[in-house]
């Protein structure tokens, strides 16, 4: 089965291994529960036009190693690939060309699947997922069609990026400095009809979980950073207009309450037309319009200058009856909390420069230590400044107030104690064609009800409702069985210019005749259909965002076919989760959090029987270009593997991604490095092939191996296999360079300890290995042959070379058995040969001696 070259040929030799294992399908996977399971996977990639960079082969080499030593150790092992199809950069090449997005889409894909097969990966490509298939997107349907049943999905106005030259909605990448990307024309803030998930539900759940995964520190430290929970107090500040009511705040610090100066809301606040007088209300809609321009964090960007914009209205501290004036400003979102803080700018920083940038007054009320003077106070001591007639904090630490002031606040209903989370629900909608449409119906409120008269349809647990023209209208879910709902064929993909989708522009797809019960729909231009039940309906015109799809996959892995579930029960009990989950720390937040959010969501429902989604997660590094900086087409710095498989072939291009240092590391790329590990193959090659093309003749089962190719031999199983346990590549390779340089200097060589090391080199340089295999009369394919096992009783040395040295200068070495007696090895250095003309007629004045390693005699 192995190639006729007779030297290392690597372009006949990997495709000749390549459609080896195409042909024979040695890495499907096998659903045969008896044995035990690993489930290794990667983050799939979204295909993009460029196809894959030198950084994306990193990661997928290490998980690939992991699986072909999985295998090796008897595993039933899934290693399985996808792709993240839905995107927004299809859209845009379908706006600029006409040409649909599936079309640009399957021809990117097909050119990472070639990249990816060059590779020499051992993906099971018979459960390959693309979540652009209807027969993929109808589970992301199906999941989205639970979540809105039980109360998690709902409507609500939430703002997005509005470009008025494009006439379109722009997503947060599209948008550079406040302007877009394409045109560079201004763009700003606009509320929009958004499909949100009530993640906030999971909030604690989220951030419990946490403790008991395997995953990098920092990862964890982001997404409690990112949940943010933080424990206070929700106070009332009366307003001084006893008409507007009240301003409700959160506060982590309510010991503070006595240091409020001024309160500020965010410019998108409901109150803020209310709060406005007639002699501020130009500088407010001014300030609001210069807002709009702003992302969240520009405007929350510690480092930038602080600005605002007096309202003209107050509102009344509760505890101390003072006024407060009520400021607008844009380091205030209203996505956190309530949308409005009382400043006390004695203790937070971010008051203190907003108070001395606009000349308020500042009142501490914890006091700082001697010698203190500095801005504001963030850290423990006694209050001061903190009394009324009812209630004093003064002498307390902060602790001790904060607690007496929210019992003080409760008992007079004034506020209460509260937890509130940084996390905020989940904008779940895209203004966009290219995306999974929403298994969802408008009716109005009469036909509603008479859907829900129906016994067959499942009214949610709370209803969907927005408003429109003075009518109301009401979500409706379409049937499990109507599902998938596809993507209409459009003659356009323009956007419609008043920020809804391309599909809005699609009457016959939009505007239909309903059955609730069944999900047929027929467009409402025609008659209405024959029957009972059959309303006027409006299909939801967003599409879900590219999250959608991603927070599910590893799911479809098991089961990709399966029409009538996500996967067969067996199936998801026997596989359950990865037991290894490698991709992009820059996926850290969003793709974990989301995904970790609809598995615990699965979980409740009974799909799934583990509370969390990957139990172990790793980080790879991130490979920079030549110039140190990242890899970007821009800087042109880009490394295509296409180029270097084609100079040095794949499996030099998988060794040094994993020798280039520790895989968690950033390196930097170096295509002249490269060439030390083509070196090392080579060499590999000459140890076992012969002039003639056969095995090597120093290798045979007759011969004996030297103690010390002996003793390396279980030192490198044992190195090579602890290593890849803990994903350390870069010193396994280093161990097998070492062993190799053994080879090169033993006379003869076992069988055995020669096919023992192709097993440990097959996981990282599999086409080689696989034709050395098969040289040397093995069946293939390597990659199911049993791991070889160390001898532990092996790995003690029974001699060691012993460096003589006399006055600090090496003057010879002797092999010498472990443990020799000092005495005894102060004889054997007088007898060398070589210390003789050092020692002779010469009294030892100190001996220093290291067991096994060195004895330096220090002579007059």
């Amino acid at each position: 089965m192995a190639t006729e070259c007779k030297d290392y040929s690597f372009q006949k030799i990997e495709a000749h291994w390549q459609s080896f294992w195409e042909t024979n399908q040695t890495f499907r996977t096998s659903d045969d529960r008896s044995r035990p399971k690993y489930y290794v996977l990667d983050m799939f990639p979204y295909p993009s036009g460029t196809g894959l960079h030198i950084g994306h082969p990193e990661g997928y080499t290490a998980t690939d190693i992991v699986a072909r030593y999985r295998w090796a150790r008897g595993c039933n092992v899934l290693h399985p690939i996808g792709w993240d199809a839905f995107g927004l950069p299809a859209e845009q090449h379908a706006v600029k060309t006409g040409a649909h997005p599936r079309l640009n889409t399957e021809a990117n894909i097909k050119n990472f699947r070639r990249q990816l097969k060059a590779l020499g990966f051992s993906y099971d490509w018979s459960r390959e997922v693309n979540t652009t298939d209807p027969d993929y997107f109808k589970w992301t349907q199906w999941i989205f069609r639970q979540l809105f049943q039980h109360g998690l999905a709902y409507v609500d106005e939430r703002p997005v990026w509005w470009c008025s030259e494009l006439k379109t909605v722009l997503a947060n990448e599209e948008v550079v400095d406040g302007r877009s990307e394409v045109g560079h024309h201004p763009v700003e803030r606009r509320n929009l009809r958004q499909w949100v998930l009530r993640i906030t539900a999971y909030a604690d759940r989220l951030l419990a979980g946490l403790k008991d995964l395997d995953w990098p520190d920092s990862t964890k430290r982001m997404q409690e950073a990112w949940i943010g929970r933080s424990e206070g107090a929700e106070v009332l500040f009366q307003l001084e207009d006893p008409a507007l009511g009240s301003l409700r705040i959160f506060t982590t610090r309510p010991d503070t309450l006595f240091g409020c100066t001024y309160m500020v809301v965010a410019p998108e606040h409901p109150l803020v037309p209310a709060l406005t007088t007639a002699v501020q209300q130009e500088a407010v809609e001014a300030y609001r319009k210069t807002a709009s321009r702003k992302s969240d964090l520009e405007r929350t960007d510690l480092a930038k200058e602080k600005s605002g914009v007096f309202s003209g209205s107050c509102a009344i501290n509760p505890v101390n009856g003072q006024r407060v004036p009520i400021w607008i400003a844009d380091y205030v979102l209203m996505g956190y909390g309530t949308g409005a803080i009382m400043a006390v700018p004695g203790q937070d920083q971010r008051d203190w420069d907003f108070a001395k940038a606009y000349a308020l007054p500042i009142i501490r009320t914890v006091q700082p230590p001697a010698g203190f003077n500095g801005g504001a106070f963030v850290e423990d001591g006694p209050a001061i400044n903190s009394a009324n007639p009812e209630i004093s904090l003064d002498g307390l630490g902060v602790a001790a107030a904060k607690e007496k002031i929210t019992i003080w606040l409760e008992g007079k209903r004034l506020g209460e104690r509260k937890v509130n989370f940084k996390l905020r629900d989940w904008l779940f909608s895209r203004q966009r064609y290219w995306g999974e449409p929403f298994p969802i119906v408008w009716v109005d409120e009469a036909d509603y009800e008479r859907a829900l008269s129906c016994p067959e349809v499942a009214r949610p647990k709370v209803p969907v409702t927005f408003r429109r023209d003075g009518r109301t209208f009401c979500a409706l879910a379409l049937p499990e069985g109507a599902l998938p709902l596809r993507l209409p064929e459009v003659t356009s993909y323009q956007p419609t210019g008043n920020g809804e989708s391309p599909l809005a522009a699609i009457p016959d797809w939009i505007d239909v005749w309903y059955h609730p019960v069944t999900g047929e729909a027929a467009p409402a231009s025609g008659p209405r259909p024959e029957g009972p039940l059959w309303i006027r309906a409006k299909r939801e015109s967003n599409t879900m965002p590219q999250w959608a799809g991603s927070c599910w996959y590893y799911l479809r892995y098991l089961d990709p076919r399966n029409p009538s579930a996500i996967s067969d029960r067996k199936l998801l009990d026997y596989w359950g989760v990865p037991d290894l989950y490698v991709g992009g720390a820059e996926h850290a937040v969003l793709h974990l959090l989301y995904a970790r959010f609809w598995h615990m969501f699965l979980h409740d429902l009974g799909v799934v029987r583990e509370p969390e989604p990957f139990r172990k997660l790793f980080h790879q590094g991130i490979i920079l270009g030549e110039d140190g900086e990242k890899m970007s087409k821009s800087r042109g710095n880009v490394a295509n593997p296409d180029s270097v498989i084609g100079e040095y072939g794949t499996d030099a291009l998988r060794l040094y991604l994993m020798f280039l240092g520790p895989l968690e590391a950033m390196k930097p790329w170096n295509p002249r490095g490269i060439e030390g590990v083509f070196r090392f193959l080579n060499k590999v090659w000459r140890e076992y092939v012969g002039e003639d093309g056969g095995p090597h003749p120093k290798i045979s089962a007759a011969a004996t191996d030297t103690p010390e190719i002996e003793r390396l031999r279980h030192e490198t199983i044992r190195k090579v296999g602890d290593d890849i346990e803990a994903l350390r590549f870069n010193t396994a390779i280093s161990q097998m360079m070492i062993f190799v340089n053994a080879l090169q200097k033993a006379p003869a060589v076992s069988r055995g300890t020669a096919l023992a090391f192709l097993q440990l080199l097959a996981p990282f340089a599999p086409h080689l290995a696989e034709e050395l295999w098969a040289r040397h009369g093995e069946p293939p394919s390597i990659s199911r042959a049993p791991w070889p096992v160390y001898d532990p009783a092996r790995l003690v040395l029974e001699q060691a070379k012993l460096v003589f040295q006399v006055n600090g200068k090496v003057r010879g070495d002797q092999l010498v058995r472990v443990g020799l007696p000092q005495s005894d090895a102060v004889e054997f250095a007088r007898a060398h040969p070589r210390l003789k003309p050092y020692l002779e007629g010469k009294s030892v004045k100190k001996i220093i001696y290291v067991p096994g390693r060195i004895l330096n005699l220090v002579v007059d």
